[in-house]
């Protein structure tokens, strides 16, 4: 727990603007990878300088930053990752998160100032594991996703008192244990646990027996096919209760190839549900529906509560489809304010002027506004934003504050 006994809220970020975001949305830490050693290699991550510039920027707001060096490493990999902690030992991020005994005894070694804790990666399911690694030098461990709260109860119980205790509240989950997965490696050669996944879990698949090629067993869930290994996405934003109860230090959301929007969404509505419990029980409980509805903003798959109530069915946790359930559309991060008093953003996606949008703001509002008028950096008037990455500014009729994020609400979702 923090020094003012809340659990530390852990928000994912994929470059720097997704840090500053997570910072001004109620992130107490964030967890960010570098260009290599991290299993998210597709996710953008960080270059040496924006890690620099992010680890100053989130110290100086009193955010933490823990960096994944998280991959299974090969022979060939153990210089590069020397390299790389050397790197880090630089910059100073306040832990690392690693899942390979040979790489936490490396970093022991190089940035022993350091924290280091143990990934989920390495299947901590009991209380001796959370002992072994405390001897070893461990400040903190990421419990196994496949823990039931009761398991977590247990281990809390009987590992070191000092020793922290993080594990995932919402988020992508895995199909394979503690995200050890083989499929990608197997069906494309690129391997899930060097930070190269493919994420073949969300893949349509089908049965077909061999001497009768072309047709397909009965085993589809309905008429698409099967997604027999696509699980739903975790939430466990209606039961903070059994979370504080449990004795979870460090409340983690997955995330690291997420937009700022997803980042915003879910920072801002678990800071809120945490900070109403801590306040009085009976508030977090009014405001339930609130959360609810503003955590189904997010770009989701469905939610379950993963393995903390008990072993999962198949209902509760395989979902049948591998789309993504999305009520807005990001169309950026405000930058700046320009002497006019118009948003300065790097746009997203296309909007138009006239448009009615949202400001989604760290406080919990989300004003509605109309676009007024949009021009590009050379001032020039502009109709619509057909151009990704393009700097932009735009009139909202009222002036918004840095990291404030401009959304839309889908065609045919209801408000």
């Amino acid at each position: 727990m923090l020094k003012n006994g809340k659990p530390e809220l852990l928000i994912p970020a994929s470059c720097l603007e997704v840090l500053k975001v997570a910072v001004a949305f109620g992130a107490d830490a964030v967890y960010i990878g570098g260009d290599m050693y991290g299993l998210r290699a597709r996710a953008k991550n960080f270059s040496h300088d924006d890690m620099r510039e992010g680890i100053a920027y989130a110290h100086a707001h009193g955010v933490k930053v823990h960096v994944t060096v998280n991959i299974m490493a090969h022979n060939q990999d153990l210089e590069g990752v020397r390299a790389y902690l050397e790197e880090l030992r630089d910059l100073g991020p306040d832990a690392l998160i690693i899942a390979d005994p040979g790489i936490f005894t490396m970093a022991g070694e190089i940035c022993p100032e350091i924290e280091r804790h143990v990934s989920t990666q390495m299947s901590t399911t009991n209380y001796l594991s959370a002992r072994f690694w405390y001897a070893q030098g461990a400040k903190r461990i990421v419990t196994a996703r496949e823990l039931s709260l009761d398991e977590i109860r247990v281990l809390r119980k009987n590992m070191p008192a000092d020793m922290a205790l993080e594990s995932f509240v919402h988020g992508a989950m895995c199909i394979s244990y503690s995200g050890r997965c083989l499929l990608s490696n197997y069906f494309t050669g690129r391997d899930a646990n060097q930070g190269a996944c493919t994420h073949p879990c969300r893949w349509k698949y089908v049965v077909m027996e061999e001497s009768r090629p072309g047709q397909y067993l009965p085993v589809e869930e309905n008429e698409r096919g099967t997604y027999i290994f696509n699980s739903k996405d975790l939430c466990m934003i209606e039961h903070v209760p059994d979370l504080i109860d449990a004795g979870i230090d460090s409340w983690k959301i997955e995330g690291r190839m997420k937009t700022a929007l997803y980042v915003a969404t879910a920072a801002r509505t678990y800071r809120k549900a945490i900070d109403d419990y801590m306040e009085d029980p009976a508030l977090y409980e009014k405001n339930l529906p609130w959360y609810r509805e503003q955590i189904a903003d997010c770009t989701i798959r469905n939610f379950t509560t993963g393995f903390y109530y008990g072993k999962p069915s198949a209902e509760d946790q395989i979902y049948d489809s591998n789309t993504y359930t999305t009520n807005y559309v990001y169309l950026g991060c405000v930058d700046h304010i320009d002497e006019n008093g118009c948003a300065v953003i790097s746009q997203k996606n296309k909007f138009y002027v006239g448009d009615r949008i949202e400001v989604m703001k760290p406080d919990g509002s989300n004003p509605e506004v109309t676009v007024r008028s949009i021009t590009d950096a050379d001032g020039t008037p502009m109709e619509s934003a057909p151009h990704p990455q393009q700097e932009l500014h735009v009139d909202l009729g009222m002036r918004p504050e840095p990291f404030d994020i401009l959304r839309i609400r889908k065609s045919g979702q209801d408000a």
